[in-house]
């Protein structure tokens, strides 16, 4: 149960969020009262990032003053969920206690699963099972399978660095769904899901209380928390998956107090319990890659009230403050970051989440396309809904786009010569549509199964052959400069 009902108001139509180019526009100009979560979102959250949060589904239930007394209220178990290391840093320390009908450990042991083909988590090159590729690679959106499937069963891995044993690194996957979770949850021992969804809506139940997450918007479900997923239909998304480090804000630096993703748009759940007995539950496990099954014969969605900063939260990303040149030039995609998340090497970050959402573009003596590029960023985008004009090939809502660090990639040119042609920009961008990047410093294998898949297909070199030798038409020029020089032509 949870505090209080909500009233659901329904959806004027099913893409009424993806027509607007803020969620400013959903205020009217102060016609109507501000709110805080979407028409048809049935749940009540709690505003913040990294707050200490606390919740009762039952007041008064929350001991005061202790964690862990003697006898807990209504009989209920103290359990807390440590995220960090006992001595770490105040800011950094992360936990939560959660009261509860029946601890967690109170299960009938584990049992060995089969190992998933489709997914992967060792990432070294000596694994038979990944592939590096300096290649331009793309996938056409993958299929929902009508057999049926839930959230734990569709999920496939794309790409990654690193192994979780090893506690840094991360994996990019993608997930299919179209039947919900029954009596069954799943909790990632390895590290971090942000996950986004992309077409049907995530009703997730956590131990700590319930998210919808529709399209358009992403949550973060953290190691070792248990959840599980129900869906109403045909479902899709990406994951990525971060070992080692949590997510954070991005530091704003010179850009001040306020802009990019603003904490308090995050938003985390209230208490919500469900207490069961002789009901039979399968607990899924991933540990170090493997897929592991505990079973236990209550409900392990009991938790009655809870406190801490450990807690499952969601963003809607059309509250995004995008920031950008209003001058000349490109800024460089960081200014995209919703969230980032630290690696060992303090100048470049283990993983970030960018997204490319409805702005402005307006600048003087500068064109449109990004300018042609080589970075240390391994870069796989997705596409969540719209048209993306930043692709020269085939796009889709629903597919993926990598490129791995250092290899040259930009515009054809055409789009290059078009633009440069034009005055200006004085433009909104990308109106209907939001693309992301799951941005990172390390380099990428290419799992197995991504590149059997009969999605993939390769951005094609030839949209590159009609980039012409401007140069050399302005010879006699260059050569008149070069001899008032006293330099030899070339």
């Amino acid at each position: 149960m949870a505090l209080a009902n909500k009233k659901v108001e329904k959806l004027d139509r099913p893409d009424e969020y993806q027509k607007i180019f803020h969620w400013a526009e959903t205020q009217q100009n102060g016609a109507v009262p501000s709110f805080a979560t979407r028409k048809n979102d049935p749940y009540q959250y709690q505003a913040g990032f990294n707050n200490h949060f606390e919740s009762e589904a039952v007041p008064g239930t929350i001991p005061r003053g202790q964690n862990s007394p003697r006898c807990v209220r209504f009989g209920l178990y103290a359990e807390q969920m440590t995220a960090s290391a006992f001595v770490a840093p105040r800011h950094l320390n992360k936990n939560a206690w959660l009261y509860r009908s029946r601890p967690a450990v109170a299960h009938q042991g584990f049992t060995n699963l089969p190992d998933n083909s489709n997914t992967e988590t060792n990432f070294l090159p000596i694994n038979p099972r990944v592939h590096v590729s300096p290649t331009q690679l793309a996938w056409l959106p993958f299929d929902i399978a009508e057999t049926k499937h839930d959230f734990v069963e569709g999920l496939c891995t794309i790409a990654g660095s690193g192994d979780p044993t090893l506690r840094e690194g991360l994996a990019t996957h993608v997930f299919t769904a179209n039947v919900s979770m029954e009596n069954k949850a799943f909790v990632n021992s390895d590290g971090d899901f942000l996950i986004v969804a992309q077409e049907g809506a995530l009703d997730i139940q956590t131990e700590f209380g319930k998210l919808y997450v529709q399209p358009g918007e992403i949550c973060v479900i953290q190691r070792g928390q248990r959840f599980k997923v129900n869906v109403e239909g045909p479902t899709r998304g990406y994951i990525l998956e971060i070992w080692g480090a949590n997510f954070e804000l991005p530091e704003l630096g010179a850009i001040g107090a306020n802009g990019l993703a603003n904490a308090r748009d995050f938003l985390s759940p209230v208490a919500y319990y469900t207490v069961t007995k002789d009901d039979p539950w399968k607990i899924v496990y991933k540990l170090g890659g493997k897929f592991f099954e505990s079973k236990q014969k209550h409900c392990p969605f009991d938790v009655v009230a809870w406190h801490g900063n450990y807690v499952p939260y969601k963003y809607d990303l059309t509250k995004f403050v995008n920031i950008g040149s209003i001058s000349v030039d490109h800024i460089d995609p960081s200014i995209f970051c919703v969230l980032t998340a630290r690696s060992r090497d303090p100048a470049a970050p283990l993983a970030d989440f960018l997204i490319f959402s409805p702005r402005w573009d307006v600048a003087s003596n500068t064109y449109r396309p990004p300018y042609y590029h080589r970075n240390v960023a391994s870069e796989l985008m997705g596409l969540i809904y719209g048209e993306y004009a930043g692709r020269s090939d085939e796009f889709q809502p629903g597919g993926v786009s990598f490129e791995c660090g250092m290899v040259p990639h930009g515009v054809a040119y055409q789009e290059f010569k078009a633009a440069s042609a034009q005055p200006p920009p004085e433009m909104r961008i990308s109106e209907g549509a939001v693309a992301f990047m799951f941005e990172s410093s390390r380099p990428f294998t290419i799992t197995d199964w991504a590149i059997k898949s009969d999605k993939i297909h390769e951005h094609d070199p030839a949209m590159w052959d009609d980039l012409v030798d401007n140069f050399s038409q302005h010879k006699d020029e260059v050569d008149e400069i070069l001899k008032k020089a006293g330099k030899l032509s070339l």
